[in-house]
């Protein structure tokens, strides 16, 4: 069912940030050769000098993250005319920028309220995809497949929607045509999508052509719902969240409309953002655990939770998308994240919220509420790395 948010406030000011940069913090005995992995509740901490690191340059990163103050309202009074009518509700007020530096697995660097739960946005799709993947080792979808055969809902009837597979709705190029919870997938019509509005177009081949589209994104989702036969949510805490201990604060709003009758009940399906309001509310400590699970191959503390061959066609850009994979951007082409591998990846909300993974670095980044790419403070970081 939808969590309730339990909303724990933590505010840290640089002057607390730096020494705890430069000095000694709580540990974990592990064995060298074998990762950490983080308790449900907890994580441990390294001082900078334990992991090699530059305290001064790691302390200059925070203080530029800092810096980077998004313009956002902090009351998200610019929501509707930046994407739209609402159809799900809104918190009064968003924490300010803070963040997480998550090295070897262990937390060297804290800044700002992370424990406020707020609205992340597009990361909600790259939690879809995590989503799909449970549902790919169970056996209830396979990506190449139409989604039309297992989903029987109407939602693929037509003989254009009928040609949608699961990778074309994960890598956001399915063209599906049609509507749903009151917004068209043609994003036409200022008063329903802002500054969002689109021209129209002539719609492609499904499979030929990338749109970012949360009216499609939002399909994907309700027809995860359809092959789980349990609300999404349901689904993230039971099969995700509670193996990778995280906590219980997190809830995955939806809209007031975007209910449907499953089993004699009725049932949330959700979005895959906070476009028209809802979608996913989280903390960072909760989110470097989503980031941490996928560096880790969607492994955790032995348990396999994603299957590896899918976490690898996930990082794997599309053919037609802007370096884009399974609801993750990649940087295969060094433009999306510039400066970094181009095995890096990262899930990224309007905001800015993102989560960043550089395989290379061993490292995961959460960085909320922010200007700029996000590149530029991951960069800052791994200079403070150990070479």
């Amino acid at each position: 069912m939808i969590r309730v948010s339990r909303r724990g406030v933590l505010i840290l000011s640089l002057a607390a940030v730096l020494p705890a940069l430069a000095g000694c913090a709580t540990s974990a005995s592990t064995s060298p050769s074998a990762p950490y992995f983080p308790p449900a509740g907890e994580w441990a901490r390294k001082s900078p000098a334990e992991l090699g690191i530059d305290p001064k340059a790691l302390a200059a990163a925070v203080q530029f993250a800092q810096s980077r103050e998004t313009t956002r309202a902090v009351d998200f009074s610019d929501q509707e005319a930046t994407f739209g009518s609402r159809l799900g509700s809104m918190p009064t007020e968003r924490a300010r920028t803070n963040g997480l530096v998550i090295y070897k697995g262990y937390v060297v660097a804290e800044f700002g309220d992370t424990r406020f739960v707020d609205p992340t946005y597009s990361v909600a799709k790259s939690v879809l995809a995590t989503v799909a993947g449970v549902a790919v080792r169970d056996g209830r979808i396979a990506v190449d497949e139409p989604v039309g055969k297992r989903v029987t809902d109407g939602g693929y009837a037509s003989a254009r929607n009928a040609q949608v597979t699961w990778k074309q709705h994960l890598q956001q190029e399915t063209e599906w045509e049609g509507s749903l919870w009151g917004k068209n997938a043609d994003f036409i019509g200022k008063e329903a999508f802002g500054a969002g509005e689109r021209k129209p177009r002539a719609l492609q081949a499904p499979g030929s052509f990338y749109e970012y589209n949360d009216v499609r994104i939002n399909r994907f989702a309700l027809s995860l719902l359809r092959v789980f036969d349990q609300p999404v949510p349901q689904v993230f805490q039971q099969q995700v969240m509670d193996p990778i201990g995280a906590s219980n604060s997190w809830k995955w709003v939806p809209y007031h409309n975007s209910y449907v009758e499953l089993n004699g009940k009725q049932a949330p399906s959700v979005s895959g953002g906070t476009r028209w309001g809802g979608g996913m509310w989280i903390n960072s400590w909760d989110m470097a655990r989503l980031g941490y699970l996928w560096l880790r191959g969607g492994a955790w503390d032995g348990k396999q939770i994603l299957p590896p061959s899918y976490v690898k066609d996930a990082l794997t850009p599309s053919v037609h998308g802007p370096d884009y994979g399974y609801l993750w951007w990649l940087n295969t082409k060094g433009k999306n994240l510039p400066g970094l591998p181009s095995n890096a990846y990262a899930a990224l909300g309007a905001g800015s919220n993102t989560v960043l993974v550089s395989p290379d670095h061993d490292l995961v980044i959460v960085w909320r509420w922010h200007a700029g790419n996000a590149a530029e403070f991951a960069n800052k970081v791994i200079a403070s790395l150990p070479r």
